[in-house]
């Protein structure tokens, strides 16, 4: 496949999860945008953020939304009538857009989704949220980076010369569309799909390399073990621990590019080590549906439950 059939794909995927709501009845969420907020810079080039901050009724809560579908990230990919219902319920939300493919690879993009949630840490003052309330969205690519920060965050370094990297990049809440979860067992036990098999168009954000000192340059890693090392870094189910955030899942069970069986089985770990979690089956769904937006409403009420402030969390437990 052409790398520009591979983009437009991306680009669909994209679509399908940041499409407008075209029977939106309820009145649009007045909102301010700070557009092209930089959060990182790198090799010279500026990663960037939209903040997105309710007028009324902020809630103090943050949601990241990871933009990004093939992992192919663009600044065209927000549109904030997506999420209109986290404004209207008073979150503050970032629109991540990360380092893209087919320039970088699946492990760069998740140090750019580290930086991204460690910025808003550290500088959750400047927009009156709370630094320990934080959930984080997204749709495909965008859930799979969603559930790595989710199983994978750690915490700052306290030696960083940067503030910003002495903050931690957790999150409180994880709530995401059908996304990939075990690159070494997709769809099937021993199934690679590291760029192979269903995901065959997908090349560029699985062309790992690795630099050559004698060669004093970065080549392609062709050994077998070292992609396999790498796959399973880059699989979220790899990485869960009993005090992973509770997460959510809404996914299609006739998803032929997803397939359910990925979020079936990275939330029965997650069950099993004690993470609250759910999910949601679209019966007959696919890659996406024409109305997604609309279980926004879904995502929302999760985030509502998970990201009270701690007093109103110990009210309810009481």
């Amino acid at each position: 496949m052409t790398r520009s059939l591979a983009r437009a794909l991306t680009m669909i995927a994209m679509a399908s999860i940041s499409a407008p709501l075209a029977a939106q009845t309820t009145a649009k969420p007045e909102f301010d945008r700070k557009s092209d907020v930089i959060y990182g810079r790198k090799f010279g080039s500026a990663l960037t953020m939209d903040v997105l901050t309710p007028k009324h009724n902020p809630n103090g809560a943050a949601v990241v939304w990871v933009i990004s579908g093939g992992w192919f990230s663009s600044h065209d990919g927000i549109n904030p009538d997506f999420v209109a219902e986290l404004l209207r319920r008073g979150y503050t939300v970032f629109a991540v857009v990360h380092g893209s493919q087919p320039k970088y690879t699946i492990p760069e993009v998740l140090e750019d989704m580290h930086r991204a949630v460690r910025f808003i840490r550290s500088h959750a003052a400047d927009y009156k949220i709370d630094p320990d309330r934080i959930g984080i969205t997204g749709g495909s690519a965008g859930g799979h980076l969603s559930l790595m920060q989710g199983t994978a965050g750690g915490p700052g370094n306290p030696l960083a010369r940067d503030p910003v990297d002495k903050a931690s990049s957790r999150v409180q809440a994880v709530a995401c569309f059908f996304p990939p979860t075990d690159f070494l067992n997709y769809g099937q036990k021993n199934h690679n799909a590291i760029g192979r098999g269903v995901l065959k168009d997908f090349r560029a954000p699985f062309d790992f390399e690795e630099f050559d000192r004698d060669l004093k340059r970065f080549k392609p890693i062709v050994d077998e073990a070292k992609i396999l090392t790498i796959g399973r870094k880059i699989s979220p189910i790899t990485h869960v621990t009993h005090d992973d955030p509770p997460t959510l899942i809404i996914h299609g069970d006739a998803d032929f590019l997803v397939p359910i069986q990925q979020s079936q089985e990275f939330l029965a770990k997650l069950k099993a080590a004690g993470v609250e979690t759910q999910l949601v089956v679209k019966k007959g769904a696919g890659h996406g549906w024409p109305d997604l937006v609309k279980d926004m409403a879904t995502i929302a009420d999760w985030f509502d439950t998970h990201l009270k402030p701690k007093d109103a969390a110990k009210a309810v437990a009481r």
